[in-house]
């Protein structure tokens, strides 16, 4: 096997991961409920002693900014637990209260385990030490003596892959050398629940692997995760369940398939979208002109994106600017790189045999849907419309410009197929 996994002990990994039914069998890790926290936030700051001057007596008005509202749960011990939502939900705040960063206004929150959050980039860790001081004094102070601060030192610096730069002060590390060591330090702490929030994303490529390593062995070891990301590969990955949250509000707590699915529909699910045929410069118009064109959904609501499956709802709306014979009316399908995906012909549908011309004036409308095989990422439709079978002479239409959201994939199409593996000389069937 590529990754040099033995078949037997992938069995033996699999079968030590918790599933969600016995997550909720186990004992509550951290309960939450009702948690309510509220920013007061300045709508004119005076910041100048001249502007105090000016206005000595002007009031400071504040607007509030409800970032959580009476979010109620439980994560139980030894699972790893998502937060999912999109920018200014709350997840962050949430992961703070967790913490103790921040008091909430309302409610509760009980942790049963020593905590050791992992929030921002930085926290902890004193820019004019050195790697080797910052990973003894973190150490101490995540409860570690001294002398096993100091024993814990070089598996620190080597998951960190940071051996060279012990010495080195934090003040002089990049970002990236930084996120390493923060997140090094925390793996090797003894605290039962882990906070994680987005910055892991800091990491390069293979930096990410092994963090994705790391919390493979964290599942099988049975400590609580608490992960707060928009990754929702690694969501669907390592979570046994997940929470979306929206406008500080719970959406959904469970199956963390459907949490992410809730997530990027919130990204990506549009309604009342604007025409995307308004722009004709740079399609000269010639024996046909492109009146609307857009996509819907199973409502018929006009919409700009599509869940990865979703059926492509396409309508076309096509003004003859001379007599068309017989038009012909074919879309073609590519990918942001331009490669070509598919492609289709339609025609009139025949009146008695034959169908009739489409005169001068007269207005076309193109409806149909196809089966949606694309995997996420950015495409392209355009319809390019021929006066007759057999003309050569094709006018180009604006192309229609939409993002299939999903998990991320490989290749362009997602393919379905029935195959079957059997001992040579055994009937498949």
């Amino acid at each position: 096997m590529a990754s040099g996994i033995s078949i037997e002990d992938a069995i033996e990994r699999a079968d030590a991961v918790p599933s969600p039914l016995a997550a909720v069998e186990r004992p509550v890790a951290i309960e939450a409920r009702g948690v309510e926290k509220t920013f007061r936030i300045p709508s004119h700051r005076i910041d100048s002693l001249k502007e105090r001057a000016v206005r000595p007596f002007a009031p400071v008005e504040y607007r509030e900014l409800r970032a959580l509202r009476a979010v109620s749960f439980d994560v139980h011990k030894g699972e790893f637990f998502g937060i999912v939502g999109r920018n200014g939900s709350g997840k962050s705040t949430l992961l703070k209260v967790l913490a103790s960063i921040y008091r909430a206004d309302a409610g509760r929150v009980r942790m049963a385990g020593r905590v050791a959050p992992f929030i921002e980039l930085g926290v902890g860790l004193d820019p004019e030490l050195t790697a080797r001081e910052n990973v003894v004094l973190n150490g101490v102070m995540m409860g570690l003596s001294q002398g096993e601060a100091r024993r814990r030192l070089e598996a620190v610096l080597d998951f960190a892959e940071l051996q060279d730069f012990r010495e080195l002060k934090l003040k002089n590390y990049s970002s990236g050398m930084m996120v390493r060591l923060a997140f090094s330090v925390m793996i090797q702490s003894d605290a039962n629940i882990l906070l994680i929030d987005e910055v892991l994303a800091v990491g390069d490529a293979a930096f990410q692997q092994k963090c994705g390593d790391a919390f493979d062995k964290m599942r099988v070891a049975g400590r609580t995760v608490v992960l707060v990301t928009h990754d929702m590969s690694a969501v669907q990955r390592h979570c046994s369940r997940a929470m979306l949250l929206h406008d500080g509000e719970l959406r959904h707590i469970g199956d963390p398939e459907e949490a992410a699915r809730r997530y990027l529909r919130l990204n990506f699910a549009q309604t009342d979208a604007p025409s995307q045929a308004r722009d004709q410069e740079a399609m000269p118009e010639m024996h046909a002109r492109l009146v609307d064109a857009w996509f819907e959904d199973e409502a018929g609501k006009r919409i700009t994106n599509l869940e990865q499956g979703q059926p492509i709802r396409i309508r076309v709306v096509v003004e003859a600017r001379e007599q068309l014979p017989h038009p012909v009316f074919g879309f073609h399908c590519t990918n942001a790189d331009g490669v070509h995906v598919f492609g289709l012909n339609a025609t009139l549908d025949p009146n008695d045999g034959e169908p009739d011309p489409v005169e001068t004036g007269q207005r076309v409308r193109v409806t149909g849907a196809i089966e949606n095989r694309l995997t996420p990422g950015r495409y392209f439709i355009s319809c390019l419309i021929a006066r007759h079978p057999g003309d050569i002479d094709l006018q180009r239409l604006r192309p229609l410009e939409f993002v299939v959201y999903g998990t991320p994939q490989a290749g362009v199409v997602s393919m379905r197929a029935d195959v079957d593996v059997v001992p040579d000389g055994k009937d498949p069937s």
